[in-house]
């Protein structure tokens, strides 16, 4: 599956967030990129605040276009709150799961340790960092796996912890106890925007 892999300063500036992790950047440069990055002062119509909102997630997570697309059309099917939905899909995707539980830095460290067949769920291997978890799955790391110095460091700087996942970082082992509340995700997103977005 393609991902982005283009400069990530520059996006993280564009949004004025560290979408991919903390970023230096942000404090050394804090305007835009781009030449006239500096100059701009032209208020963006409602139309680009929905849109780069819906980029800033899209970033945020790892997901290309038709896949955020597929995962909100599967949101607004659901009953409950749209874009309350889309965030806990979100959130309970495996590669998103590893990194929170602290077995990697970054959300694409996570999607790499997934990928290389390094992470188990409910004890099979599962490499597609895409899959949802389902409250009740165990994520662990693969016991041969458990001396990769990239899943050591993360593990010694975790020091967050989620109130629907259940860590024990001793073991590399989590639970996944619920879906996550909206007041429990502490990404900064507009998720109304989002809707409104695709509700054109």
């Amino acid at each position: 599956m393609a991902r982005y892999r283009g400069p990530k300063q520059k996006i993280a500036r564009r949004f004025k967030e560290p979408v991919f992790g903390p970023s230096k950047a942000l404090e050394r440069k804090a305007y835009p990129p781009g030449q006239h990055g500096q100059n701009r002062r032209s208020r963006d119509s409602e139309y680009a605040v929905q849109l780069k909102e819906k980029q800033k997630a899209r970033h945020t997570y790892g997901l290309q276009e038709r896949q955020f697309r597929n995962l909100f059309e599967k949101a607004s099917r659901k009953k409950g709150v749209t874009g309350e939905n889309l965030l806990k899909f979100l959130e309970a995707r495996l590669d998103n799961t590893v990194f929170r539980l602290g077995f990697a830095r970054t959300r694409r460290q996570a999607r790499q340790l997934v990928n290389h067949g390094h992470i188990m769920v409910n004890d099979r291997i599962v490499d597609i960092p895409s899959a949802q978890l389902r409250p009740g799955d165990i994520v662990a790391v693969r016991p041969r796996s458990r001396s990769l110095r990239p899943i050591l460091d993360s593990v010694l700087q975790a020091r967050r912890t989620f109130a629907w996942l259940e860590a024990d970082l001793g073991n590399l082992r989590g639970k996944m106890l619920d879906l996550p509340a909206r007041e429990d995700i502490p990404e900064n997103i507009r998720e109304q925007l989002i809707v409104e977005l695709y509700s054109k």
